[in-house]
């Protein structure tokens, strides 16, 4: 039987959009867009532009992310950039069958990642959204979105390693169009094994919307938070894969990184869905440091409740989920229901998606071609309230638009639990 199908009950249904949702795009933030950052500056957090675009330093003032531990299971990582000095803690090797051996970066991808959830940005280095939280590295062999895994795939025994560490949040960097981290017979038991000690599991949805935009695992398994690209706009990356796996949305360009394994100098083309899935797992990594108590069900109920978005809060969109990250309304203002510790988070439902027509004073530019999906965007701006109680941000220069056509139509979705 093939993972696809023995996914069972587990697996999302494919999703049944008769419409698509158009937004017109609008700035992350009063100020921020069209500024360049200072390209003559020596240090990378000028270029990190999302930072002041997400309130960061207004946030650090109340939670770092301090007492969070985030397992980053990629590349491995190099704990001795400046950025990351003190920052990285004991990990595992996951490429070697008992889990000893070095966890060193020979990529430089993982200590991106780590730098971008955990950095401290001394010596010019990169700022991390959680700079208070720790780093647990795991390390793994990288693939290719569409090479064929190993029959032995070490995913599982590094799901189960940092499952086992005192990670909350797990970080998984690894991704590809075949169904890796399975078990002989297609079961997700690692996965699982990992949910029932209370932990997080977030992946990036993947980076090839143009080339054929087939799922990627584990983001396309339902224990998985799938994280999609957003742009300096608030609309989603071109690059970034689509469907419904896609569960939330984060910044995911012109985002620095490491050029190489040699850790001389930083490229400024970094992004993706690695980046998008590390700002992720540290706004996580915010929301649960101020809020120890709360249950990982709880963290992510409201980060997806106080999501930026234009649609309708019962809606999950293929392209953004349930919208735009903004843990500054959960920090900041004390929005967000986390519900219950021990509730499902997210149960199998029809949501009904309302008609609407385009806005007459929407630009032409901002309308698909007959027959194409149009891009999506959300706005992660002021927020303020929408006709349906939900919360929209403040919109620059634009104005918010949707479906194409009138009429109803009706999403199934199985919305995971965790």
């Amino acid at each position: 039987m093939s993972p696809a199908r023995k996914r069972g009950s587990r697996s999302r249904p494919v999703r049944r959009e008769l419409l698509c949702v158009v937004a017109a795009l609008s700035a992350w933030t009063l100020g921020i867009a069209g500024t360049a950052p200072d390209a003559s500056a020596a240090d990378q957090r000028s270029k990190q532009w999302y930072l002041d675009a997400m309130h960061a330093e207004d946030m650090w003032k109340v939670t770092t992310g301090e007492g969070i531990k985030v397992a980053v299971i990629d590349s491995g990582v190099n704990p001795s950039t400046p950025s990351l000095k003190g920052q990285v803690l004991k990990g595992v090797d996951a490429t070697t069958e008992g889990g000893g051996g070095s966890t060193a970066d020979t990529n430089g991808q993982g200590t991106t990642t780590a730098e971008l959830i955990a950095g401290t940005g001394k010596g010019g280095g990169l700022r991390g959204l959680a700079p208070g939280a720790k780093i647990i590295p795991i390390k793994l062999p990288l693939l290719k979105y569409d090479e064929v895994p190993q029959i032995n795939d070490p995913l599982k025994q590094a799901i189960r390693a940092a499952a086992d560490s005192d990670a909350q949040i797990i970080q998984i960097s690894v991704g590809n169009q075949y169904a890796i981290g399975l078990d002989t017979f297609a079961q997700t038991t690692a996965f699982e094994y990992a949910l029932s000690k209370g932990k997080l599991l977030i992946a990036g949805t993947g980076d090839n919307a143009k080339k054929g935009n087939k799922p990627q695992y584990p983001a396309r398994f339902s224990e998985v938070v799938g994280v999609a690209s957003a742009d300096r706009k608030g609309g989603v990356a071109d690059f970034s894969q689509h469907g419904d796996d896609v569960d939330i949305a984060a910044p995911g360009t012109d985002i620095p990184r490491w050029c190489d394994a040699t850790f001389q100098s930083y490229c400024e083309d970094g992004g993706g869905a690695t980046a998008a899935a590390a700002l992720f797992s540290a706004s996580a990594a915010l929301v649960w440091s101020q809020h120890p108590d709360w249950t990982a069900n709880q963290v992510l109920r409201v980060l997806y409740d106080t999501a930026s978005r234009d649609w309708d809060k019962k809606t999950v969109s293929t392209y953004l989920g349930h919208g735009l990250i903004r843990p500054r309304e959960i920090i900041l203002n004390g929005k967000g229901n986390p519900g219950p510790p021990d509730a499902k988070l997210l149960a199998d439902e029809i949501f009904p998606v309302a008609s609407a027509s385009p806005s007459p004073s929407a630009p032409a530019s901002s309308q698909p071609e007959k027959g194409k999906p149009g891009s999506e965007a959300v706005v992660a701006g002021s927020a303020e309230n929408t006709s349906d109680g939900g919360q929209l941000g403040l919109i620059l220069g634009g104005v918010a638009v949707v479906v194409l056509a009138g009429g109803t139509f009706a999403v199934l979705r199985r919305r995971r639990t965790a």
